[in-house]
């Protein structure tokens, strides 16, 4: 059987509460969608992210009023919280002394080194942590284009930092190309000790973009490449971390909760599958102990799958039986078949909570 490889060995990197690379978990982050000046509804997006799994926020500093918002939403949440800056250095330094836990900068366009090295030297009395994310869309003029341009970006990036022998830095290079995003972060992987962040730059609405960055993350994670990493969707931004963990429990990598498993339904199906699928994931919610459960619709694979499974159903006309660690242990109508399989799994786990 196929599995991921060994984890890439990279410098431990602490982020507020958390540790990126280092042999810790791959992190799932994500980005608010609202005006960071607009306190009140970030702060509630933020705690939306959080209650999601989400382990960083990155938020939008494009001006001094958003970097005016960072202390008070600081003082609001407790998530560690990423200053996304662009163009204008001095933003960094209003959002490290706002109390920010890292900031992320775009080389390509902060302008001269000693501009950088104002942002470490603040950076370094703060214990900050620091993103060089450098992205297709915007390099360095005359750099060139494609994954030599990217890795000369990053290599150029880092003189300051190595002067001032920063090391509190997460490297990221961000492209719409699945070729370049892979054949880039595979280079940067061996050059260089410090975590990578990945993501697919502009994926998309979120079942497009889910798509496209699985396709484009997944030889990189199952590779061992990878530290954190962030499913950029169009929309509601919950969509992006539920998808960054499906996506590393697709692999392997972090199982925080129970897999759900369902059949797609067709001619033979004689229960509705989209209705019973829903109500276990629903009813599946606040349950932390990582396990397989297998949603049938039909007689053909059904008693099969759901006795591989840890938990499942296998439906029949109007009916079905509820497995539970490969034995049959009821049978009840269909309108039952949910509530009946959820009891079992909560009796079976003691509550469906890891201790």
């Amino acid at each position: 059987m196929l599995e991921p490889k060994k984890r890439r060995k990279s410098i431990p990197v602490t982020v507020g509460g958390i540790i990126i690379g280092g042999g810790a978990p791959v992190r799932v982050q994500s980005m608010t969608k609202t005006r960071t000046d607009d306190i009140p509804r970030t702060v509630r997006q933020i705690r939306r992210l959080q209650r999601a799994g989400c382990e960083l926020v990155r938020l939008a500093v494009p001006d001094e009023k958003s970097a005016g918002a960072l202390s008070a939403i600081r003082k609001k949440t407790s998530i560690p919280l990423v200053a996304d800056i662009h163009f204008n250095y001095k933003l960094a330094l209003m959002s490290i002394e706002a109390g920010v836990d890292k900031v992320r900068i775009n080389p390509g366009n902060i302008g001269a080194h000693w501009k950088v090295g104002e942002i470490i030297r603040a950076a370094q009395d703060r214990n900050v942590a620091i993103r060089i994310g450098v992205n297709s869309g915007s390099l360095p003029k005359g750099i060139g284009s494609g994954v030599p341009a990217l890795l000369r970006a990053i290599e150029q990036a880092l003189i300051p930092f190595e002067k001032l022998n920063f090391q509190r830095l997460v490297l990221s290079v961000k492209t719409t190309s699945f070729n370049e995003l892979i054949a880039a972060n595979k280079e940067l992987a061996t050059r260089y000790p410090y975590p990578l962040h990945l993501g697919l730059t502009e994926a998309g609405p979120p079942f497009e973009g889910a798509i496209r960055s699985a396709a484009a993350l997944s030889p990189l994670l199952f590779a061992g490449i990878g530290d954190t990493i962030r499913i950029s969707l169009t929309g509601d931004p919950v969509l992006e971390v539920i998808a960054g963990y499906e996506l590393l429990a697709a692999l392997g990598l972090r199982i925080t909760g129970p897999l759900v498993y369902s059949c797609p339904g067709c001619g033979r199906t004689m229960v509705d599958i989209n209705r019973l699928t829903q109500e276990v994931k629903k009813g599946l919610k606040g349950i932390t102990t990582p396990l397989k459960i297998a949603v049938m619709g039909c007689v053909v694979n059904g008693p099969g799958e759901a006795r591989e499974a840890d938990f499942g159903i296998a439906g029949g006309r109007g009916k079905g039986v509820v497995f539970a660690k490969g034995i049959a242990v009821r049978t009840c109508s269909e309108s039952e078949l949910s509530v009946a399989l959820i009891e079992e799994i909560k009796k079976r786990t003691g509550g469906g909570s890891q201790s």
